[in-house]
């Protein structure tokens, strides 16, 4: 199991990026969150094995949704302090 955060610019925030993500997670078996920033960014916070953890990132990268544009995508790395039981989109 590992976690990862991703920070996501571009044209990310109106555009379904979040739905489409959460989606994109779901069929993979990932856990986490995603949401918007208020600088137009979006923060992912991502757990799952690491195969499908990699489908997942390069799918953000490749921007899940055909509306979006992804600019950008901050990646690290980090413990594993909180499991997550199902993706969610935060409010």
């Amino acid at each position: 199991m590992k976690t990862v955060t991703m920070r996501v610019t571009g044209l990310v925030q109106g555009v379904g990026f979040r739905w489409t993500t959460q989606m994109i997670a779901q069929e993979l078996g990932i856990t986490g969150t995603v949401k918007n920033n208020p600088d137009g960014s979006v923060s992912i916070v991502a757990q799952g094995d690491e195969l499908p953890l990699e489908h997942f990132i390069k799918k953000i990268k490749a921007s899940p949704s055909v509306a979006a544009h992804v600019d950008h995508v901050d990646l690290k790395i980090i413990p594993n302090t909180e499991k997550f039981t199902r993706f969610s989109v935060v409010y």
